[in-house]
């Protein structure tokens, strides 16, 4: 017998009204007029998606997947326009910096706010509000206005209201990237606290990590409907295979815009990754690889430095190094020139990554980035996540 079902959605769609005009004299003048000056504009599409108790769901996807209305829907702050959403027991949502809180109401005043919206009886809120204080650590100004707040301590303030009124279900938006380091490993604590009571949570972030990290199913969401739901690591591979497809249509919109300049005296013409000598655009974790990066040097380069790095799919820096970092001085170079750098294993975590290659001149000026010089796919086991692959095993220990 399956686990009873906390949030279900049903055939939902939502639509806004997008207006095109552009000043309020063009509202003024077309007032009243046809629907040629409205546009729609769909932003979940037939929706359907049940969730389980205890179970923790990421929604990820590209801006404007339809992520934050997702949660907002099922939060209740949207109604869908067709469709329905069920919910059962007491729903907690961080949803949007601000939500729920009164400008011109103190801290103090906006957690009683806050909880009675969330359920709470006055009474129940006393008993928590020292709890709910200390947790945001912000007691030097819980009798300020929240208006003289930053965008940091309402996010603190506002976790520390949804945590403590003993939710069934959270909803949080990627509204935690707003808090610092330290609060943001604290919110994560308490998120895993919620697992291991059974409690169900469902997340919203751009951070892949989080995700592989908290989540025990994904759902992918591209222009407001469901592409992948499932295992993490099967969504996530989705995703980064979307990025991807994203970024290269970025690169070539951006390369047919851009007006030709000057050739640099030197640049990076190709960058190419090899496995005994044959092309590869996929390699498994912790095999070696062949770095080739071919330069053209239009002048005599002297005292120059060749580099290069791999980047996640979004473009995090992940590694890079040099011929200085090396210890390697480059010989005197004009016209075309490949070199090689050997990577003895590539302990990347599974996904997709691009390889760029850059050339330095003697005063370490950047002279050239080939920023998409190669793509790369890592293909893994499964017994680790992330970034990176340090290759970890477990023994008993010796006594």
């Amino acid at each position: 017998m399956g686990k009873p079902t906390v949030v279900e959605v049903k055939g939902v769609s939502k639509r806004f009204v997008i207006r095109k005009e552009k000043s309020l004299k063009e509202r003024i003048v077309n007032f009243g007029r046809s629907n040629l000056h409205k546009e729609d504009f769909w932003a979940l599409r037939d929706i359907d998606l049940e969730i389980e108790t205890g179970t923790s769901v990421g929604l990820i996807g590209p801006n404007g997947s339809g992520k934050s209305t997702l949660l907002k829907t099922i939060g209740g702050i949207l109604q869908p326009t067709t469709g329905s959403v069920r919910t059962r027991g007491r729903m907690a949502a961080l949803l949007e910096l601000g939500a729920g809180f009164h400008p011109d109401l103190t801290g103090r005043e906006n957690v009683f706010l806050n909880a009675s919206i969330l359920g709470l009886t006055n009474a129940e809120t006393q008993r928590y509000f020292d709890a709910i204080v200390d947790f945001s650590g912000i007691e030097p100004f819980i009798d300020t206005q929240v208006k003289f707040y930053s965008s940091g301590m309402y996010v603190r303030l506002a976790f520390a209201v949804a945590v403590h009124v003993d939710p069934d279900v959270l909803l949080v938006d990627e509204v935690l990237a707003v808090g610092d380091e330290p609060f943001q490993r604290k919110c994560m604590d308490r998120i895993r606290t919620f697992q291991h009571e059974g409690r169900t949570i469902v997340l919203v972030t751009h951070g892949l990590d989080q995700v592989a990290d908290v989540c025990d199913r994904a759902v992918v969401l591209e222009h407001g409907q469901i592409k992948a739901d499932g295992e993490p690591r099967d969504a996530l591979r989705v995703l980064r295979s979307e990025f991807d497809q994203i970024r290269a249509a970025d690169i070539e919109r951006q390369q047919a815009t851009t007006v030709p300049e000057s050739r640099p005296e030197a640049e990076v013409e190709a960058v190419e990754l090899l496995q005994q000598g044959r092309p590869v655009g996929s390699v498994a974790a912790g095999a070696p690889v062949t770095v080739r990066v071919t330069v053209d040097a239009q002048q005599r380069l002297e005292s120059w430095v060749l580099g290069f790095g791999f980047e996640s799919s979004v473009g995090q820096n992940l590694f890079g190094t040099n011929s200085e970092m090396l210890g390697v001085t480059m010989p005197p170079t004009t016209g075309r020139a490949s070199f090689d750098f050997e990577v003895a294993a590539v302990n990347l975590g599974e996904g997709s990554y691009t390889v760029h290659g850059a050339i330095a001149g003697p005063t370490g000026a950047e002279l050239h980035r080939l920023r998409e010089g190669a793509r790369l796919t890592v293909t893994a086991d499964g017994r680790e996540q992330g970034f990176v692959r340090l290759g970890a095993s477990l023994s008993p220990a010796a006594r």
